[in-house]
């Protein structure tokens, strides 16, 4: 394998996985900004990026051991920030395999060519290994998962913790923000359109969650891999809300009609996986050790209006 990279050797060397979704663009576009950093985004496939200079790309799968010895190998990273993984939880619990291909077996994988070559992982995980009985959660809270996906992200976590690598996990909660490329949607936009459009929408009061801009989630990310700060980082929002809360903020910003909103709970809904009823993080280690500073909700959706032009 070629590297196509002129990086000066004096810099640290950051290798991000999956590169092409929303976590992995807003940490390449953060990295890039840094002249002490040389950064390797990395994804399955072909390079989604808007724009291509200032780091090296090279496609990898998480789920082929080989390809991932081979690009950290050829690139010898200091850190890989782990962003990659399938995060939709009803898709999860209904294709059980391909999700545990991608969320525990793909860090199986990594965890093993990080002790090969001595590289510090960050691996990004969620508020879904929670049952969500008991949130905002402490980085001490027990896990016990609802859903398959929350298995799954669990079932990582125990990998990375139980390595003998140098590590760090960056737990979130509900993230949103925009992106290039992007197939999914989030509360914000999805809100937005649906009352530009004239739409009912019906959203629950029964969750609750500390939703994280992404813009945050990757500053946060970077900073533990700058630091290289070993442990576990509850690295989400600091306001817990409803969804329901949210989308009323929502409506408010854009002056937008409320009354198209209809509070609902969980029950009437079916989805495939279930849901923790209330999780959200306690931040106090991260703002302390880190020096985490999350925006505030009302200014995320300012940012986001800003970034598609409203």
């Amino acid at each position: 394998m070629t590297v196509t990279s002129n990086a000066d050797s004096s810099k640290k060397r950051f290798l991000i996985t999956g590169s092409n979704g929303l976590l992995g663009q807003k940490l390449v576009e953060l990295l890039v900004q840094d002249s002490s950093i040389h950064t390797i985004a990395t994804a399955r496939g072909e390079n989604r990026l808007p724009f291509k200079d200032h780091y090296a790309y090279l496609p990898m799968d998480i789920t082929d051991p080989e390809q991932i010895e081979e690009v950290i190998a050829a690139t010898k990273p200091d850190v890989i920030i782990h962003t990659a993984a399938m995060t939709n939880v009803d898709q999860c619990e209904l294709e059980k395999d391909g999700c545990w291909k991608q969320n525990v077996n793909a860090v199986e994988f990594l965890v093993s060519a990080c002790k090969k070559h001595h590289v510090f992982l960050v691996h990004v995980s969620t508020d879904f290994i929670f049952d969500g009985k008991a949130g905002p959660y402490t980085e001490e809270a027990e896990p016990n998962p609802v859903s398959f996906y929350g298995w799954s992200k669990y079932a990582a976590e125990k990998i990375v913790i139980h390595s003998d690598i140098q590590w760090a996990i960056a737990r979130t909660v509900l993230v949103y923000g925009i992106a290039h490329d992007m197939s999914r949607s989030n509360i914000i936009l999805w809100v937005k359109k649906s009352l530009e459009e004239g739409k009912n929408i019906k959203v629950v009061t029964d969750q609750f969650r500390t939703p994280t801009l992404a813009e945050d989630l990757a500053q946060g990310c970077f900073l533990i891999a700058d630091q290289k700060a070993e442990g576990i980082f509850n690295i989400s929002g600091k306001e817990l809300y409803t969804p329901y809360q949210m989308a009323i903020m929502t409506a408010d910003y854009f002056g937008l009609d409320k009354s198209l909103i209809t509070s609902t709970d969980a029950s009437s809904f079916t989805q495939p996986a279930k849901r923790p009823p209330r999780t959200g993080f306690d931040l106090t280690k991260s703002e302390k050790i880190l020096g985490y500073k999350p925006h505030t909700f009302q200014e995320g959706i300012a940012i986001l209006a800003k970034q598609i032009g409203v």
